[in-house]
């Protein structure tokens, strides 16, 4: 019975068991209302205020969904039932993947102490005496190491089906995000047929190695194609935008200046989110946070095509290297790469008709020709803007 429910304006009203319940009490959970799920996307599309707690609810919910359709399916490994306990532990992992989840997200990821990332962080709170506590308590069969194990893709037999869908090639997180971000953003991008994506989502066992995979019935490929696709055109215009990437720009600038890092022990971390640092930037009289709080960017001097080969790529580096060393700060380049159609380290595979398995690019046409994304953008300040502009237009 649920204990919770929150009404999303992405899937409805989202319940919460006793454990969901209490674990999103918790203080490592409750920080995520703090941390923007798009950084400073907020400042280029005025909707985008949505925060990683929402985005965690919406990965949980689905998480649910796809649990309850593979385990609806025939032959399926998995117990059915909302009180399953793999249901319960891919829901509990989807809700807490984001925790480690640093200021500003995916937009200041690299400063962490000891090298580590938001993933290492996300285990060491899981570790914690709070979330520890919690499924002591509540977890009834699950523990928050079950958890660690799922996330870190370290899980064996039938429950190898529950890691990608947290984190893999068809994974909730991809589904939950591009919904989302694609609302809050105020364009129709990331829009995708995700009943049918869920609907035709399949436990499948590889014919080679005899692992559970999960893959989808030939019907969901179109559905899947949308998804890839969305994910495609989000990249292109909202997460890599021109003035969002000159403002992610100016951001690394001045943490760098202030020579702030996201503290590696967990206790101390959960003191960082958005309104801190916005509100040490305001206070700041560096040219990188008035870009930013006064919206006084530098200008786009050049950008390349979308779809540099390697060759394009090395020859526009080689043309960039003398403008960096000679205006140095006052230039600012941006890389944005992306492979929007690979949707994880494996591949999808797809059941056809008969029951052969296929891998997605070779079911696909479309997926098959799509291509990868690399693109530089050059900025600079304005005493420097047409010497920049002409020596890369040359």
């Amino acid at each position: 019975m649920a204990t919770l429910a929150f009404r999303d304006p992405i899937h409805g009203f989202i319940e919460a068991d006793e454990l969901e319940a209490a674990l999103i009490g918790t203080r490592p959970m409750q920080r995520l209302r703090s941390i923007r799920q798009l950084g400073l996307t907020h400042l280029v599309f005025p909707g985008a205020e949505h925060s990683r707690f929402g985005h965690a609810l919406g990965t949980m919910h689905l998480a649910g969904r796809v649990y309850d359709t593979l385990a609806g399916a025939e032959g399926t490994p998995l117990e059915a039932g909302p009180r399953a306990r793999a249901r319960r532990l891919v829901r509990a992992a989807a809700l807490l993947h984001d925790l480690g989840h640093a200021p500003f997200s995916h937009w200041a990821e690299d400063l962490f102490e000891e090298g580590i990332d938001h993933e290492e962080m996300s285990r060491r709170l899981l570790a914690g005496d709070e979330i520890r506590e919690v499924f002591e308590r509540f977890g009834d069969g699950v523990e928050g190491s079950d958890v660690i194990r799922l996330l870190g893709d370290r899980l064996d037999g039938p429950e190898q089906l529950l890691s990608p869908v947290v984190s893999g090639e068809l994974d909730v997180d991809k589904m939950d995000y591009l919904l989302r971000d694609s609302l809050f953003c105020g364009v129709r991008y990331g829009n995708f047929d995700l009943d049918q994506v869920l609907s035709t989502v399949r436990p499948l066992v590889d014919d080679t190695t005899g692992e559970h995979r999960l893959g989808i019935d030939a019907e969901g490929l179109h559905a899947v194609e949308s998804l890839i696709l969305a994910r495609y055109y989000m990249f292109t215009q909202v997460y890599f935008h021109v003035t969002g990437k000159a403002l992610e720009l100016h951001l690394n600038e001045w943490l760098h200046e202030e020579g702030i890092t996201w503290s590696s022990d967990p206790e101390c971390f959960l003191a960082n989110d958005d309104g801190e640092m916005m509100t040490r930037m305001r206070r700041s009289d560096s040219l990188h946070a008035r870009a930013i709080t006064d919206r006084s960017h530098f200008r786009l001097a050049h950008e390349t095509g979308e779809h540099l080969d390697a060759g394009e790529k090395r020859a526009f580096e080689q043309r960039l290297e003398p403008l960096r060393e000679r205006y140095g700060k006052s230039v600012l380049v941006s890389n944005s790469a992306k492979d929007p159609h690979r949707l994880g380290r494996g591949r999808v595979p797809v059941r056809q008709n008969g029951g052969k398995l296929v891998q997605l690019e070779e079911a696909s046409h479309f997926v098959r020709h799509l291509r990868r994304i690399d693109r530089y953008r050059v900025y600079c300040s304005d005493d420097v803007y047409e010497d920049v502009r002409l020596a890369l237009s040359a």
